[in-house]
């Protein structure tokens, strides 16, 4: 499989939901997407756990960018341990991407990550940015392992000194192909909204992290973290009552969030309030989200 195209771009977790909106904001950028995964509909089929395996299966390609948006998750964690296969991903497939990225003679590696890499727990009502709060220090225990791994994901792509390293931490994501399962629950009547008690949290549409990882790809600087999040800060809850106003639904029944106390993971993000600032995003990448908020977002979905 013979490319040398310099406009090419292999991107790692091209069959997930993110990826499906990075592939087309990268085509209408005039590139060509080499699918890493390792489904059968991958063009490049390949596991990052498996380095051997991994630099067996891109010999032969050239790409001028790689973008890593992998990830293990098949459905929205609940537990601490449902993110435990992404956190190994992150330590180590990243490590053995970056490999790859060297051999397909990459310029450029751009990075999924994640917000709550800043911890897990309640900001206040200041913004948090990317130079003015701290990146992968845990709060306790039950979240440093996941804390930890957005750090080493972020520090393998940033601090290759052959590489020209962006990380882009998005928000919570929405959007075609990630509210669907929301819809369906609240359609059964199985999901309920969460009292958020003036708790909100950073929320991105997956159309604009598309659009903000197209962006990265043609400029953003090097070695640099990039918040990529809306304008508008929502509570766990008033998104869930959103997305039922927006989709006609039936109202989700209003619970306090200790009921939530059997599925951790899902508890402790429901209970983190975090504003979040775009506005290096805005100023050095361009980005900015074609909606101000989820309101505005999910009814031009639900229109849609």
């Amino acid at each position: 499989m013979g490319m040398t195209d310099t406009k090419n771009v292999l991107l790692a977790g091209a069959s997930g939901v993110l990826g499906a909106h990075i592939t087309e904001a990268l085509t209408r950028a005039g590139h060509t997407v080499i699918g890493l995964g390792r489904g059968p509909g991958a063009d490049v089929r390949a596991d990052l756990m498996d380095r051997d395996g991994l630099l067996r299966a891109v010999e032969g390609i050239s790409a001028n960018t790689v973008v890593h948006a992998a990830t293990a998750l098949r459905r929205a964690p609940m537990k601490h341990s449902d993110m435990y296969a992404t956190d190994d991903l992150r330590l180590t497939g990243t490590g053995h991407l970056m490999e790859a990225a060297r051999a397909v003679g990459a310029r450029r590696v751009v990075a999924e990550s994640m917000v709550f890499g800043y911890g897990y727990r309640d900001f206040g009502d200041r913004l948090v940015t990317e130079d003015g709060d701290p990146f992968g220090e845990a709060d306790d225990r039950a979240t440093a392992r996941h804390v930890e791994a957005m750090r080493v994901k972020e520090e393998l792509v940033l601090g290759d000194p052959g590489i020209e390293g962006v990380a882009l931490r998005f928000g919570l994501f929405y959007g075609a192909g990630g509210t669907d399962a929301l819809v369906d629950l609240l359609r059964r009547r199985g999901l309920p909204a969460v009292a958020d008690h003036g708790r909100v949290l950073p929320w991105v549409d997956l159309a604009d992290a598309g659009r903000a990882v197209a962006l990265a790809v043609d400029g953003g600087r090097p070695g640099r973290a990039y918040n990529i999040v809306d304008d508008t800060p929502m509570g766990f809850g008033a998104h869930v009552k959103a997305v039922a106003a927006a989709f006609g639904t039936p109202r989700p029944l209003n619970v306090p969030a200790w009921l939530m106390r059997p599925f951790p993971y899902a508890h402790r993000m429901a209970t983190t309030c975090m504003r979040v600032s775009n506005a290096r995003a805005k100023a050095e990448l361009g980005w900015a989200p074609a909606r101000p908020g989820c309101v505005e977002g999910l009814r031009a979905l639900a229109a849609a």
